[in-house]
């Protein structure tokens, strides 16, 4: 049975933004992902639309390194050869890369610092949503710093030490300030607004060819 959370393809409109390339070398392309695009095809033809098949389109050699969830915009590598996607690859399995995103999250966020330390699993009952899961999660590490706030809601700079599922999503429900516009976490607010509040500002990593530090940013479009 689908889980009623799960991604529909009737439900499946993606932009038609033009592609927003803020890099190209002959190792690496980096895009600005838009809110609402998935990033790798979905199951059916329908949810064929993503990211990497419109950058394959520009550049037929495109490789996927990671990924972002479908509402969430921003920041994006993708490797134009097998080397640029293995060197990449272990950057963020080693945790090597550095990444900051925007939200908007619900409430006044108090500290303003801190760090969420829970591990998260999958709400099996409710795929694809991700839970807090002391007993079978995977650990998972996000710092916070608040921008400014007040009681309806804060914009917060959320900087992932690790990589899992709707992790930023989950935390920041866990604090009980969930990111607005959330369909899966924070439902009740969608209807104030058209997008969730969540975007990859900047990523920082080393060139797979030479090592040189990189630094790519993306402004939150919210």
């Amino acid at each position: 049975m689908r889980s009623k959370h799960a991604v529909m393809a009737s439900d499946y409109t993606p932009p038609t933004d033009p592609l927003n390339i803020l890099h190209e070398d002959h190792q690496i392309v980096v895009a600005d992902k838009p809110a609402g695009l998935l990033s790798v095809p979905g199951k059916g033809e329908h949810l064929a639309d993503c990211l990497l098949t419109r950058l394959q389109e520009a550049f037929p050699q495109t490789l996927l390194v990671h990924r972002l969830d479908r509402d969430t915009s921003g920041v994006m590598v993708f490797a134009l050869t097998p080397h640029a996607q293995r060197h990449l690859g272990l950057q963020f399995e080693k945790r090597q890369t550095k990444k900051t995103y925007l939200a908007r999250v619900a409430g006044r966020l108090e500290p303003k610092t801190g760090t969420v330390d829970l591990p998260i699993g999958v709400d099996w009952p409710n795929r694809p949503r991700q839970m807090i899961d002391h007993e079978n999660g995977r650990n998972a590490l996000t710092d916070w710093r608040v921008i400014r706030a007040d009681d309806s809601e804060s914009r917060v700079h959320l900087m992932p030490k690790t990589g899992r599922s709707h992790q930023l999503r989950v935390h920041m429900l866990s604090l009980g300030h969930a990111i607005l516009g959330d369909p899966l976490y924070a439902a009740d607010s969608v209807a104030e607004h058209p997008r969730m509040m969540l975007h990859s500002e900047e990523l920082r990593l080393r060139h797979p060819e030479g090592g040189i530090g990189m630094k790519f940013r993306s402004p939150a479009p919210f």
